[in-house]
């Protein structure tokens, strides 16, 4: 009898290449941190809110956002950037008619902002980038900026916003003539980031014409001169725009466009 052949063994696939891990100061020791000051001198602060976000979404939305971004950017730096400490609630007393919005006042929240500056610049860290989720949040990131020209002349102090760093892409979603929070970009970066956390049948459109605002709404929708209103007075659900013309695609081509935009910024800051 002729003896029976063993079976080869399968070749083993190849493991999959596992994307760069983004580094983050809350999970280094002094040492690391130590060390970090050099190897990774620009700080990234994701910032966010803590605020109504219609019916279809949660509270965190904008700092899930913004850390979910931070964490893409910090991956692609490549050990350029070091994650800091969230600033998970923000500036938000236009949403305080809406149940479970929480807010700091702005003057809370620059010292915040400063305070943790003031605690990275004592270590060694002199550039700074504040990333906010949050639109209410930019005015008092603006002060903070010119404030820390006279306190900190030796800080390089940046933020950003998310989605206004996309408005091509926002375009191209044919968004309504009236949109924006809760609205059809944000819900799509939702679908894409965090779509566990999105009630897809609870969506409900707001306002998405200037004809569905009051004529005081309309008139803070312009632009400038600046005239600010609550969000109850724009939106009786606290949306602007309709979530439900919003997909995943959209909000990947979104969040892909900030990432990069971000991290060619930083690259740039590196080198300056």
């Amino acid at each position: 009898m002729t003896p029976s052949q063993p079976t080869p063994s399968p070749t083993p696939a190849p493991s999959p290449s596992l994307p760069p891990r983004p580094l983050r100061l809350a999970e280094m020791t002094t040492v690391e941190a130590a060390d970090a000051v050099t190897s990774s001198p620009v700080v990234i602060l994701p910032a966010g809110a803590f605020e109504q976000h219609g019916p279809g979404m949660p509270m965190a939305t904008d700092t899930i956002r913004a850390e979910s971004v931070v964490d893409l950017v910090a991956a692609e730096l490549g050990g350029g950037a070091v994650i800091g400490p969230s600033l998970p609630v923000g500036v938000s007393p236009h949403h305080l008619a809406f149940a479970g919005t929480v807010t700091l006042s702005t003057t809370t929240f620059a010292a915040v902002v400063r305070e943790y500056v003031d605690s990275l610049y004592r270590h060694g860290w002199r550039k700074i980038l504040v990333v906010t989720g949050h639109g209410g949040n930019n005015a008092t990131l603006g002060t903070v900026a010119q404030d820390l020209l006279v306190t900190r002349p030796d800080i390089q102090f940046a933020w950003t916003p998310l989605t206004a760093l996309a408005p091509d892409v926002v375009a191209d979603m044919r968004v309504g003539e009236v949109h924006g929070h809760s609205g059809e970009a944000e819900t799509a970066q939702m679908l894409h980031l965090a779509p566990h956390l999105v009630h897809t049948d609870r969506f409900a459109p707001g306002p998405t014409a200037t004809a569905d605002l009051d004529p005081l709404s309309r008139l803070s929708r312009r632009g400038h001169p600046a005239l600010t209103v609550g969000y109850d007075r724009l939106s009786s659900n606290g949306v602007l725009g309709d979530p439900r013309r919003a997909n995943a695609a959209a909000g990947q081509a979104i969040v892909d466009t900030a990432v990069s935009r971000i991290v060619a910024f930083v690259k740039e800051w590196l080198d300056a």
